[in-house]
C-alpha cells in the first residue's frame, strides 16, 4: 500500500494539475503543444539517450521481455477487435481502431515518470523499451491496418513507407539507436554532457504529466454520455487496463521473466491508452470522439489498475 502513496498518489497528482490549469485557460491556448514540443524533442530524447547509453547492450534488447509485451499487446488487440466487431457492429476501420486502443500504452508520457519515480534512473531502462516497442511495433502496425482499412489507395507498400518514415523521424527511438550505439562502442561520457543531458532529461517527467492533463483537458467526452457508443468506450477502456496486463503476465510467467522485469511489462501493459491514438484517429477521422473517451476514461480508471498492480507486483526492496 505505500507504493500507492509514494508512487500512485504523485504521478496522478502532477496529471490534475495540468487537467485544473488546461480548465482554467491559466497557460493560454498553445500551451499544450508547446510543452508537447519540449517534452518530445528534447526532454525524453535526452533521458533515452542517457539511460541507454549507460546500459550494456543485451539489457536493452531482452528477447522474451520484448516477447511477453508484444504479447499483450497482441491479446488485447485481437479481443477489443473481436468485441468492437460482433458486440457493436463496428466497420473494418472502427474494428481497427478499436483494436490499437486495446493494446497501446501511455509508456512515454506516463509510464517514464512513472517507473522513475518507482525505481529511480535505474530502473527507467524496461520502461524505455516498451515505449519504443510502442513507437516503432504498435504504432507502424496500427497505421498501416487503418490505411488499408480506410481504403485511401496508398496500397500496402505505401503504407509501408509511410510508417517507416514516422519511424525514422521519431526522436526517442533515434535517441535510444544513439545510446545503444554508444553503449556498443564502450565510449565515456564527458561530464559536461552527462551534466547537461541529467538537467534536460530530469525535465521530462513532471512537464510529460503535466502535458498529459492538458491534453486530457481538451479531450471530448461525448462518447461517455451517448447511450450507442459509451459501452464500446467501456469495454475498450476495460480490456486496455484488464485484459493487456493479465495476458502480459501470463506470457511474462510462462517465459519465465525474473520479478523485476515481469512487474515492468505487466505495468508498462497497464498504463492508459496513449494519446497518440488520438492523433491517428483524427487523421483517419475515425473513431474520434470514442477514442477521445476512451484516452480520458482509461486515464482515470487507471488510477486504480495501476495502484493494484503496484500493490501486487512492486518488487521494490
Amino acid at each position: 500500500m505505500q507504493a500507492v502513496v509514494d508512487v500512485v498518489i504523485p504521478v496522478f497528482g502532477l496529471v490534475f494539475a495540468g487537467l485544473l490549469a488546461g480548465r482554467a485557460g491559466l497557460l493560454g491556448q498553445d500551451s499544450t503543444e508547446a510543452l508537447n514540443r519540449f517534452v518530445y524533442w528534447f526532454a525524453l530524447p535526452a533521458l533515452f539517450f542517457l539511460g541507454t547509453s549507460r546500459a550494456p547492450v543485451a539489457e536493452v534488447f531482452a528477447p522474451a521481455y520484448m516477447a511477453s509485451f508484444l504479447g499483450g499487446v497482441v491479446v488485447a488487440a485481437v479481443v477489443a477487435g473481436l468485441v468492437s466487431r460482433y458486440a457493436f457492429r463496428g466497420r473494418a476501420p472502427e474494428v481497427t481502431m478499436a483494436a490499437f486502443l486495446g493494446g497501446f500504452s501511455n509508456s512515454g508520457y506516463m509510464g517514464i515518470p512513472f517507473f522513475l519515480t518507482a525505481f529511480g534512473p535505474a530502473g527507467q531502462m524496461p520502461v524505455i523499451v516498451v515505449s519504443v516497442l510502442n513507437g516503432t511495433v504498435v504504432v507502424s502496425a496500427a497505421a498501416i491496418a487503418l490505411e488499408l482499412a480506410t481504403g485511401r489507395g496508398r496500397g500496402v507498400g505505401g503504407s509501408l513507407l509511410e510508417a517507416g518514415r514516422a519511424v525514422l523521424s521519431n526522436p526517442l527511438i533515434a535517441a535510444m539507436g544513439g545510446g545503444v550505439l554508444w553503449s556498443a562502442a564502450g565510449l565515456g561520457m564527458p561530464r559536461a554532457a552527462t551534466v547537461f543531458l541529467d538537467m534536460l532529461g530530469s525535465c521530462a517527467g513532471p512537464c510529460a504529466l503535466f502535458a498529459v492533463g492538458l491534453f486530457l483537458a481538451g479531450q471530448d467526452s461525448k462518447a461517455l454520455l451517448d447511450r450507442g457508443r459509451a459501452g464500446e468506450v467501456c469495454a475498450v477502456s476495460a480490456i486496455k487496463l484488464v485484459v493487456q496486463p493479465l495476458a502480459t503476465w501470463v506470457a511474462g510467467s510462462w517465459l519465465g521473466l525474473e520479478p523485476f522485469l515481469l512487474a515492468s511489462a505487466v505495468l508498462g501493459a497497464a498504463f492508459p491508452v496513449g494519446a497518440t491514438a488520438f492523433v491517428l484517429a483524427q487523421r483517419h477521422r475515425v473513431y474520434v470522439e470514442r477514442c477521445s473517451a476512451t484516452i480520458l476514461l482509461s486515464t482515470v480508471l487507471s488510477i486504480a489498475t495501476l495502484a493494484l498492480a503496484m500493490v501486487v507486483l512492486d518488487p521494490r526492496p
